[in-house]
């Protein structure tokens, strides 16, 4: 292939990038699970990019880093179809339109102090994003379940999950009692890699009293974006205890932000557009945004060439099985949970098992399961 048509197919591969995750920073509504599972259906059931062991891999290898799961998914995606700009690409599409739309929530927030209406829309939005879950989650566990002692591993995690453990340590601990299984059988060599986890505890609004607004903003979200692991309800912990607890936001407005993040699709990190416009208008979204991100951006740059080195080390592959099967148990109780909250009666009931048997049978596309379930929960809530 001449360098002009190795030019092409890159510029053709970002420009593909870029369309799916546009897409799916449109669609993707019901937090890091969802998203994952979309992924699956897009990256390895339909287009191919990836296999599943490795798609399971890069699942895995994200639990292991703070930040936002599935924004960090897209752009071990992004990187493995088209190198750095790729990864720059598919985390900026995929993080765009929820900044967009979250956005404009909080300019009209700001100028007429409520939100819309959108109830009726996410109640059908959320039995069909459970089905995506599912549909998506079987074949990630297929494949993590290789062994007894993995899917034993995988029960574990499962449990402890419902007795709400906090996930990272389920998650590390599910490889390293794969890791020492797999010493005890003196399987491994010496070829092995270590992931020390980022801590940065510092008050970043005590140590900063004499900068702009915008730079405490800015060493603010970039201190929560490095160090946070977990879901978004740890994310609005933080904030609680940043700027909430040091007077710069009020409980209102954070309570507010976690509602815009709820109802909004893409990563729930686009609260903070929210939280940042409130304190600063429009440069301080911005400046807030970048920051909460931005960590992400380098940790999965770091990471991601590892990931093959990782699974070519027969110990730490052993660590990565352990980390894969525990993830597949966290996404399966983040389900449950969801389930609780979004199957409460006979019409979401109906939803959910239409959306999932055209999932499991029609193989219908997953966008127009949203929107089906969106249109649904409207129409059903008129009778």
């Amino acid at each position: 292939m001449t360098g002009k048509n190795k030019t092409i197919t890159k510029q053709s591969d970002l420009a593909e990038i870029a369309r799916l995750f546009l897409k799916l920073g449109i669609i993707g509504f019901g937090g890091p699970a969802a998203h994952i599972a979309l992924m699956q259906q897009e990256v390895v059931t339909r287009r191919q990019w990836m296999g599943a062991q490795h798609f399971l891999d890069l699942v895995g290898a994200t639990n292991l880093i703070p930040g936002p799961n599935s924004t960090e998914m897209t752009m071990h995606i992004g990187r493995e179809r088209a190198g750095a700009k790729g990864l720059i690409v598919a985390g900026a599409c995929f993080i765009l339109p929820a900044v967009i739309i979250t956005g404009l929530f909080a300019w009209l927030y700001k100028h007429y102090g409520q939100l819309p209406n959108v109830r009726p829309f996410i109640y059908g939005i959320k039995p069909a994003i459970i089905a995506i879950i599912l549909s998506a989650v079987f074949p990630l566990a297929k494949q993590s379940l290789k062994t007894v002692q993995l899917t034993i591993i995988g029960l574990l995690a499962l449990v402890l999950s419902f007795l709400n453990i906090n996930e990272i340590y389920i998650i590390f601990g599910a490889g390293l009692i794969a890791l020492l299984l797999a010493t005890y059988k003196k399987q491994y060599n010496n070829s092995t890699y270590g992931i020390v986890p980022f801590l940065l505890q510092i008050n970043t609004t005590t140590l900063l009293p004499a900068v702009t607004t915008n730079w405490k903003l800015f060493f603010v979200f970039l201190k929560i974006g490095a160090i946070l692991y977990g879901s978004g309800y740890v994310l609005f912990a933080y904030i609680e205890s940043e700027l909430v607890a040091n007077g710069i936001l009020t409980h209102q407005q954070l309570t507010d932000a976690i509602a815009v993040g709820q109802f909004t699709p893409g990563p729930v990190f686009s609260a903070v557009t929210f939280i940042g416009y409130q304190i600063n208008g429009i440069t301080g979204a911005i400046v807030s945004t970048i920051a909460i991100f931005l960590p992400s951006f380098l940790f999965v740059a770091l990471l991601n060439p590892l990931v093959k080195k990782m699974r070519s080390s027969t110990a730490f592959a052993a660590f990565l099985d352990g980390v894969n099967v525990a993830s597949v148990a966290v996404i399966f109780a983040v389900c449950y949970v969801l389930a609780k909250d979004a199957i409460t009666d006979w019409r979401s009931v109906l939803i959910g098992i239409v959306s999932l048997l055209l999932l499991f049978m029609k193989k219908i596309n997953s966008a127009y399961i949203i929107l089906g379930g969106a249109i649904a929960g409207y129409l059903l809530n008129l009778f």
